[in-house]
């Protein structure tokens, strides 16, 4: 709508000879319940016309009627002046560009932006929380690409420190030489199941050691398993051979598990940071902060930085025997990963848990004078709930990433066989159709929050072919793809056959003409949320405007069945490219 914006710059230059910048125009879309397309927001350009915003609106909407052509009528609501955009503009705006072969393409903007994600321990599979994680950090490395940045997808696996060592003594201590092979079970479930056996071995001896006449705390600090833990931990920093082969050994396990769930989940990376390579870094930043008086050094020898004149407080970045603190390392990673790819912007998808601690590494970053320090973003979402309550990884009751999709997948089978729309489809088929279906549910629901957002993640009600859910959007694209199908669909545009459109009809383009906006502003706030609820809206009102014209393969004015059929195009590929970017397939049929 940027020529309503010029139109307005001018119709304020003429009736109150003042010069405005396109920033003062505020264009809203026009609320239902009052005539027109397009509001212009009055208010902000009284100070210009010095007149009531009615008086002022009348005058714009007047001026824009008699001397813009695409204008055709206009009402004034209090400070809002609503225009009538002539069906024309739409009809050439469909045919000239919402149908043009680069309407859904990627325009670079040659920026280079990293996006991280992900970021598991090696002591567990991946469970709930991780989906969310992964879900949305693929679909906003997706959606920064689709709005023209260089992405780079990397992931910081976290897999060293004292929560390895207590999966990987269990096994040594119980495992009796258990492998993936030897049991069948995925290596991350094999690693996850010792780390549980840990935990409760554990609690016994601190139980036995209460019962003893030991404090819980002296308990919990003098059990003999958590000693060897911290002995081993000790081990594997000095390098000792034996304690680094059973860490490579099982940590090799998890990474085997972890590729077929990433592979389920359709996510994947550019780059593996691994903090057993990085654990280390961060002591050269803490020395160029020391020689820059960013940090301070207390008696003990331990180094510090006052954050409390910015409203945080003292924070410790190195240990007064000289190791580090995981603030060091993610200084030390920080650069690192700046010295790889020289990005713009650096985004870390972590939990909301995190908050503070990114605000910490970013400040000092910034103090220590890094430019690139400006372009880091923490993208924080919030935890994932389920009806029975919340998770506990080394208790055991974690809900499992590899269950949850099968159960997706199954969940899908049954509601799907219920409605017998699948009896013409191969074996193969079928399972595909599932998969698509019960995964296309998960990450929708998931996505379809805002990231910040809790929510409370309930299977049975994702997996719905009605309302705001995944299989909603899947149908309504099945469902144009067979209509294009039976209708045998070849594009062509006649850019004088139609010069009438119906409310739907002109609903439904002006929809559509927005999937450039939603991107960006989806883009730009990191929210595959927004270009989620879009989607929704774009497969509700295609459904509506289905319903509502005659059947389209019956029409018999060719003209207007083909100007039809090419509306349902463009709604497939809408459909089908944000979709895309959110990490859902959307099958041919359904």
């Amino acid at each position: 709508m940027n020529f309503i914006i010029t139109a307005t710059q001018d119709a304020v230059k003429h009736l109150y000879n003042q010069d405005i910048d396109e920033t003062v125009i505020n264009l809203q879309e026009t609320r239902k319940e009052f005539e027109g397309q397009v509001t212009i927001v009055v208010f902000p350009l009284v100070r210009f016309s010095k007149k009531s915003p009615e008086q002022t609106a009348d005058d714009l909407g007047k001026f824009l009627q008699e001397n813009v052509k695409e204008v055709e009528g206009f009402n004034v609501v209090k400070g809002f002046l609503n225009l009538s955009i002539a069906q024309s503009y739409w009809i050439n705006l469909f045919n000239n560009q919402l149908l043009a072969d680069d309407f859904l393409s990627v325009k670079l903007n040659g920026q280079k932006v990293m996006v991280e994600y992900s970021s598991p321990n090696t002591n567990k599979p991946l469970h709930l929380g991780h989906i969310r994680n992964n879900l949305l950090g693929y679909a906003v490395s997706e959606l920064l690409k689709a709005d023209g940045y260089d992405v780079v997808k990397v992931n910081l696996v976290n897999d060293r420190g004292i929560h390895i060592c207590k999966s990987m003594l269990a096994w040594q201590k119980w495992g009796n030489g258990e492998t993936p092979q030897s049991t069948g079970l995925k290596g991350d479930h094999l690693v996850g199941k010792y780390y549980v056996v840990f935990d409760k071995e554990y609690k016994k001896e601190i139980e036995a050691l209460v019962a003893a006449g030991n404090t819980e705390e002296e308990a919990k600090k003098n059990a003999p398993l958590i000693k060897e833990a911290q002995q081993m931990l000790l081990k594997w920093e000095q390098g000792d051979e034996e304690v680094v082969q059973l860490w490579k050994k099982m940590n090799g396990w998890v990474y085997e598990g972890f590729d077929v769930t990433y592979k389920k989940l359709g996510v994947d990376f550019d780059k593996y940071y691994y903090e057993s390579n990085t654990y280390l870094l961060g002591k050269d930043i803490v020395e160029e902060g020391l020689s820059k008086d960013v940090f301070f050094k207390k008696e003990d020898g331990s180094v510090w930085i006052d954050l409390t004149a910015d409203g945080l407080d003292q924070k410790l970045v190195l240990r007064a025997d000289g190791t580090s603190v995981y603030i060091t390392q993610d200084l030390g990673t920080a650069q690192m990963k700046y010295d790889d790819f020289h990005m713009d912007k650096s985004i870390y998808v972590v939990g909301n848990e995190q908050d503070y601690h990114f605000k910490v590494l970013f400040l000092i970053l910034d103090k220590l004078g890094k430019s690139w320090a400006k372009g880091l973003h923490h993208l924080s979402y919030g935890m994932v709930d389920l009806p029975s309550g919340k998770m506990k990884s080394r208790e055991g009751t974690v809900v499992d990433a590899d269950d949850l999709i099968a159960e997706m997948v199954e969940t899908a089978k049954q509601k799907t066989e219920e409605l017998g729309k699948t009896n013409d489809f191969s074996d193969t088929e079928k399972e595909t159709l599932y998969s698509t279906i019960g995964l296309g549910a998960l990450k929708y629901f998931l996505l379809k929050v805002e990231p910040k957002k809790r929510l409370l993640f309930n299977p049975a009600e994702s997996i719905d072919f009605q309302g705001n859910t995944g299989p909603f959007i899947q149908y309504t694209h099945a469902r144009i793809k067979s209509l294009l199908s039976r209708a045998d669909y070849q594009f062509s545009i006649d850019k004088t056959a139609i010069t009438q459109l119906s409310d739907t009809e002109l609903e439904l383009i002006m929809l559509l003409a927005k999937y450039p906006h939603e991107l960006a502003e989806a883009a730009k706030a990191y929210s595959p949320a927004y270009m989620a609820n879009y989607l929704y809206e774009v497969a509700k009102l295609f459904n509506k405007f289905y319903h509502e014209v005659p059947p389209i393969i019956k029409e018999e004015n060719a003209q207007v069945k083909q100007y039809r059929l090419n509306i349902c195009k463009l709604t497939a590929d809408v459909i089908k490219r944000g979709t895309q970017i959110l990490g859902i397939e959307v099958p041919e049929r359904m």
